[in-house]
């Protein structure tokens, strides 16, 4: 049991005390926030109450940030300056883009696609995402669908009657990018299963001897996330598990990922450090980020990921170099780069900052996902041992991953506690 921690106004008094009076400027922050966005500021498009109040306590008279904030959500079906824009209004101060990473921002280091055709799964406006990351030459399933009409048959009141010829003919398909569920499940998983077997030309005849496939690099691994119904919805990774058992089940072989990021991939989290030193260094703050705060509402992703890229950050503090740590792959699966190292683009791992930060730190809010009087993964509940495991196939499961280091009510329960923790007293 934790001790208790000194009421937020007391260590703020004190703070002034100690340094002269009201007026005095507070210290420079040492640390940083890492906030989700569902299930912690809002439920679909519901603000829950507690998020204005928190952000409130984050900026001062002018509306700036007293400690350095991003904002890392696994959605991706939009952009990054209009995720911002939304956010400014739920929130009532003002948030750039800069301050924004989507699950698919990590893919803006993963050059050695963007000159390559490749297909593209998900919602919202695909290209303008694909072509704001980098990719030169994407190509949606609508448009694949388009090229060849017939090999979407599921929907017969969709079959064309009559076959008119393209008039513009897809280069060959080089590699997969799911950026997040789709609307029409049976048409893209159909569409990409044709894709992975025929080597990139769908409309030809399946090879399954083709095998690995090309490359399928996947954002947002969420079984689960929370809007306004009552209970979860089906996220991106329920997709990823329909795809995977699709192709397992045809093939008898696993399909493989090439990459794996967003949340709780670690170069996610290495990806938001760099941000928020960024936004340190923007504001001449030259105190180093001592830790990571992670706030989220699920904890698969959110405490999952915070604690893996915590146990990264120790190790690597106590080598003294920065170690090759990956999530470990389940017995007898394929080996995806969960890590992000790969061999074939050796400028990747040089874009990333060594990490700076000693502790990453999980903060479990009861808003979301997350339900207080369910068993946590691993534990026991009425003298059974509770298992399911909702991660990623290829995430193996560590009880010790999905313990939080705090549990909290609300977002701005999480900040006052933060706050409390790390004596941070703003004026």
């Amino acid at each position: 049991m934790r001790r208790a921690l000194p009421p937020l106004r007391a260590l703020r008094g004190l703070a002034r005390a100690l340094c002269g009076g009201d007026s005095a400027l507070s210290a420079l922050p040492s640390f940083g926030f890492l906030f989700d966005i569902d299930g912690v500021l809002v439920r679909g498009k519901t603000p829950i109450p507690a998020a204005r109040t928190a952000f409130q306590k984050l900026v001062n008279s002018q509306g700036q940030f007293l400690v350095p904030v991003v904002f890392v959500t696994n959605a991706g079906n939009c952009l990054r300056q209009r995720k911002a824009d939304q956010l400014s209004d739920l929130l009532g101060v003002p948030i750039s883009q800069d301050q924004v990473m989507m699950s698919h921002s990590p893919l803006r280091m993963f050059k050695h696609y963007h000159e390559k055709c490749v297909l593209v799964s998900g919602q919202g406006p695909l290209l303008d995402i694909a072509q704001d990351l980098g990719f030169c030459q994407p190509v949606t399933v609508e448009a694949l669908r388009e090229q060849h009409p017939l090999l979407d048959a599921v929907d017969h009141d969709r079959t064309p009657s009559v076959l008119s010829p393209s008039a513009v003919e897809l280069p060959k398909i080089e590699a997969v990018v799911l950026f997040g569920e789709p609307v029409r499940w049976e048409t893209s998983l159909q569409l990409i299963i044709d894709v992975l077997l025929t080597s990139g030309y769908p409309g030809n005849p399946y090879h399954h001897e083709n095998y690995p496939h090309i490359p399928v690099l996947a954002c947002n691994m969420d079984l689960m996330w929370v809007a306004e119904a009552q209970s979860p919805r089906f996220g991106h990774g329920t997709f990823m598990v329909c795809l995977e058992n699709i192709y397992k089940k045809i093939t008898g072989r696993e399909l493989k990922y090439e990459a794996l990021v967003g949340k709780p991939s670690r170069v996610t989290y290495q990806y938001a450090e760099q941000l928020l030193r960024a936004q340190a260094g923007h504001r001449h703050w030259h105190q180093p980020i001592h830790t990571l705060y992670a706030v989220g509402d699920n904890l698969m992703t959110d405490v999952y990921g915070a604690n893996l890229y915590n146990r990264f950050l120790e190790q690597s503090s106590g080598r003294g170099s920065k170690p090759r740590v990956q999530a470990k792959v389940s017995a007898g699966r394929g080996s995806a780069a969960l890590a992000q190292e790969d061999d074939r683009d050796p400028s990747l791992e040089s874009q990333l900052a060594a990490a700076g930060a000693a502790h990453c730190r999980s903060v479990l809010v009861c808003t979301g996902v997350y339900d207080p009087h369910a068993a946590v993964p691993g534990g026991a509940q009425g003298g059974r041992a509770h298992s399911v495991f909702h991660g990623h196939r290829d995430f193996s499961f560590d009880p010790g991953l999905v313990q939080p280091d705090h549990i909290v009510p609300d977002v701005d329960a999480a900040v006052d506690l933060v706050f409390q923790l790390e004596n941070f007293a703003p004026s």
